[in-house]
């Protein structure tokens, strides 16, 4: 899948208390977690993101409590992709089940500031930066997240196979 959008970047070590504050649990209505995206971090975010956006960030991207609602708070406010050097281990798996596409690259990550146009293609993992044209590598997902990614995420792609005889 190609994805396109500005970038919004951040810092190392973005844990999911600033992704999606606690006192907002309470609910799982992706628009209303959408309103409150990285409010534990930059209080603004909401008001500057647009649909399409993407997220970069530096190691260490979605640690700290296992929470599903981050991933779906990110994708609500309208971001599309996130670039880091790593990501916490079940951020990603949460990520990927919730069909928001994320690639690890450092050298994106280096190479991308904050209001550069990306286009990235999750299918061959590379990574665009349409401001400057530079062009980087990261490992592309394997045929089976990718059609996880084409159904908007696990729950989709599993009803979506057992429906069809489960094949």
């Amino acid at each position: 899948m190609i994805y396109q959008g500005k970038v919004h970047k951040y810092g190392r070590d973005i844990d999911t208390d600033v992704i999606i504050p606690a006192r907002y649990l309470n609910t799982s209505d992706p628009k209303e977690l959408g309103k409150h995206a990285l409010e534990g971090l930059d209080t603004e975010f909401i008001n500057k993101v647009s649909p399409g956006d993407m997220l970069v960030a530096e190691e260490n991207f979605g640690c700290g409590s296992s929470r599903e609602h981050a991933p779906i708070a990110i994708k609500a406010a309208g971001i599309t992709c996130v670039i880091a050097k790593s990501f916490a281990r079940i951020f990603y798996r949460n990520s990927i089940n919730m069909g928001l596409p994320i690639l690890e690259c450092p050298e994106a990550v280096d190479g991308i500031k904050f209001g550069d146009k990306v286009e990235v293609d999750t299918n061959k993992g590379v990574i665009m930066n349409l401001t400057t044209g530079d062009i980087f590598k990261a490992t592309p997902f394997p045929d089976f997240i990718q059609e996880i990614m084409k159904k908007d995420g696990l729950i989709n792609y599993l009803k979506d196979k057992l429906g069809s005889g489960g094949s």
